[in-house]
């Protein structure tokens, strides 16, 4: 699809729901639309039957963890068009407390899409008929998509020969972070490898 094709598809979608569209844009060739977050089961839905649009596969749902903003989140939606050959992207911004509609009801797909994004990035979804975790442990502790989980966890899982059985036990592990000049990854070794010249080489 060229450029045009696509601004003509945002300029239709916001004049026909300017009460869902916060903004729209055009860039690497796809269309991104943002949407207010309590209008997303009213946009999906005339996504989905407009007849310009006609947006009837739900492809995605993730999100992006923006710690540093009020809106801590952008839970991202994609769709196709297999009528129209088009794609699109919606993007809503939700705070940290904030709950998002489920479109599960208009889309059965989201189901787990929206139970994967629950589970890895907090993000609620309300209207949801079984919201509960869908790929971590049962009493799994935190949400390891989000900027502030630390990479090794807050518990480890491992079998115990003495008792037959799977115990959890608190993480010990201290990672102690090591800076990287990036100039060789054999940084530290007792011997030279071809490449490692080029740090002589970039100081010089």
């Amino acid at each position: 699809m060229d450029t045009s094709a696509l601004n003509e598809l945002g300029t239709h979608i916001e004049l026909r729901r300017p009460d869902c569209v916060l903004s729209w844009s055009v860039a690497h060739g796809e269309l991104t639309v943002e949407a207010a977050p309590a209008s997303i089961a009213g946009l999906v839905e005339f996504l989905r039957a407009d007849a310009t649009c006609r947006f009837s596969s739900l492809v995605d749902i993730t999100a992006v963890d923006y710690p540093e903003r009020e809106a801590r989140f952008d839970v991202v939606y994609h769709f196709l068009s297999m009528y129209q050959n088009h794609r699109i992207r919606v993007k809503c911004a939700v705070r940290e407390e904030e709950m998002l509609p489920s479109i599960e009801a208009i889309h059965p797909s989201a189901n787990w899409f929206e139970r994967e994004v629950f589970d890895m990035f907090g993000i609620i979804f309300s209207g949801h008929p079984d919201l509960r975790r869908i790929l971590t442990d049962y009493g799994f502790r935190g949400h390891p998509l989000r900027k502030d989980f630390p990479t090794t966890g807050y518990t480890e899982v491992r079998y115990d020969e003495a008792q037959k059985r799977v115990v959890y036990e608190p993480v010990k592990l201290v990672q102690d972070y090591r800076q990287f000049d990036f100039m060789s990854p054999w940084e530290g070794a007792s011997y030279i490898l071809p490449g490692d010249d080029k740090a002589d080489g970039a100081k010089g």
